[in-house]
């Protein structure tokens, strides 16, 4: 019997080591090794596409005879199956995984501990248990304290057993499973497991349309020495799982712890075998929630949805750009509203920036929301382009809401925003900014300038002063073309009028 082989693996990166190190010798994390054991054993590899054999001819030596190919197929040889997705009950969830689930993929969900995983997961099995059967594996918390949350969320009451008597039985779908007709109750299941094992045996006794696994750091394959949550773990479940959603057409959703630096923890190819990966991020202290796409295989990127936490759960913010847009009726100096875009989704945000003197040798700089080495540039460019004395202020610049706006485009309204507060004056709330601003002074151009100024117009704004040279859509709107940052400020910015005061004879 083959010598079990001792080696070293990363929590943190997933690298294997043969010894033992204090810090990883890839990323540098210190005391992150951890001792895994394996068996060396050594099977008959098979040949593959190549048959060898030995011929009179060869004199000895091996000839590669071309074999028949038995396994793989052309595209005319698949068969056209027309994929239809399903509707998360969702629509912000739907935006992010390009207009629906897929049928058989894997999708990752990670975030904070107590942002709305768990929550935002037992919403959509609910609405989607309507019409299908939904498993649900919590390994982080019994039964009793999953339908407790359910019934603080005004979620259907469990259907524990399938009733034989039904006058109305499900429907079959044509990979097997069974797909609820709607007008019963709530098709949805829920197994407190942790064992691997356990699990796989019950999505294949159950044939559930999809599986929620709440956590996939809790589940752990019992022939691992490993405990559960480490690399080893993450990576055997992951691919068990991935097996058997693609084997049986079987959608996964799966939840993922993040680390303190806010990436998914376990290993990198956690991230790499499933379909679709998803961060759900906010701040503690805000309602709003926002679910990102960073990867998907069925849609674009970068896609974001928008959801708020109240008493009953999450909802749908229908329109956010009223979430990141502060009051227009009562304007103060140094704000600027700005068109980003995450995705496809323009979103009308307000920036806000402080101009002040400052009390310390070197000033400081600071930022909520904005990129901070774009504020540095920006600020440059203020200095050396137009003349506007920065370099002994101090500045800070947020974003209303907290939202992260980090594209380009914002560019001229940081600018705007910046000269506003060090003039002391407030820009036309009418106005909305797009442009980025080059170290040459220059308003360059954006991308999706038709989807910014639609949506500018949509929400009632007047005028729009956006890059020269670039096309621009029929809308309701006064278009201002600039190419030098100082054209935007006098425009955003007018010269200053005093009316006429008539002064009484003494």
């Amino acid at each position: 019997m083959p010598k079990p082989r001792t080696y070293f693996v990363c929590n943190e990166c997933g690298a294997e080591s043969p010894q033992w190190f204090g810090k990883c010798p890839a990323c540098g994390t210190y005391n992150s090794l951890e001792e895994q054991i394996t068996s060396t054993t050594l099977g008959t590899l098979p040949t593959r596409g190549v048959s060898w054999q030995q011929t009179p001819q060869s004199n000895g030596k091996s000839i590669a005879k071309a074999a028949k190919p038995r396994a793989s197929l052309t595209f005319d040889q698949i068969s056209d199956r027309q994929v239809s997705r399903w509707c998360s009950g969702y629509d912000e969830l739907d935006r992010v995984l390009g207009g629906g689930i897929v049928p058989g993929s894997m999708v990752l969900i990670g975030g904070d501990p107590g942002i709305g995983k768990s929550t935002l997961l037992l919403q959509v099995s609910n609405q989607l248990a309507q019409n299908y059967r939904i498993l649900y594996v919590c390994g982080e918390e019994s039964g009793q304290q999953v339908k407790l949350r359910a019934s603080r969320l005004g979620v259907s009451k469990f259907q524990n057993s399938i009733e034989e008597s039904d006058p109305q039985p499900q429907n079959q779908s044509p990979n097997g499973h069974l797909v609820n007709n709607g007008s019963a109750r709530a098709d949805l299941y829920v197994l407190p497991e942790t064992d691997l094992e356990e699990i796989l045996r019950e999505v294949d006794s159950l044939k559930p349309n999809v599986a929620v696994i709440d956590s996939i750091q809790t589940v752990y394959f019992p022939a691992l020495t490993s405990a559960p949550g480490s690399v080893a773990q993450v990576r055997e479940c992951t691919s068990a799982l991935m097996q058997v959603a693609k084997r049986e057409d079987i959608t996964m959703l799966i939840v993922g712890h993040v680390t303190k630096e806010g990436a998914i923890a376990g290993p990198k190819v956690l991230e790499h075998l499933v379909d679709t990966v998803l961060y759900f991020e906010g701040d503690r202290f805000a309602s709003h929630r926002l679910l990102r796409t960073v990867k998907n295989r069925f849609g674009a990127t970068h896609e974001i949805g928008i959801f708020e936490m109240i008493d009953r759960g999450l909802r749908e913010v229908a329109n956010p750009s009223e979430l990141f847009l502060g009051s227009r009726d009562d304007p103060s100096p140094g704000t600027a509203i700005v068109v980003a875009c995450e995705g496809t989704r323009p979103i009308v945000v307000e920036l806000q920036a402080l101009v002040s003197p400052t009390s310390y040798a070197s000033p400081r700089r600071s930022t909520t929301g904005i990129d901070y080495s774009r504020l540095l540039q920006i600020l440059a460019v203020l200095e050396k382009r137009v003349g506007i004395p920065l370099s002994k202020l101090d500045a800070y610049v947020a974003s209303a809401g907290g939202l992260s706006v980090e594209e380009p485009a914002v560019d001229l309204g940081v600018a705007i925003a910046v000269v506003a507060s060090f003039r002391d004056r407030i820009v036309d709330q009418r106005t909305v900014l797009i442009g980025e601003v080059g170290l040459g002074g220059q308003v360059r151009p954006v991308s999706q300038m038709e989807l910014r100024l639609k949506e500018a117009a949509k929400l009632g704004f007047k005028r729009a002063i956006v890059p020269k040279g670039q096309p621009y859509p029929d809308v309701d709107l006064e278009i201002i073309p600039v190419a030098k940052v100082l054209d935007a400020i006098i425009a955003a910015i007018p010269p200053q009028s005093f009316p006429d005061l008539d002064l009484e004879e003494e």
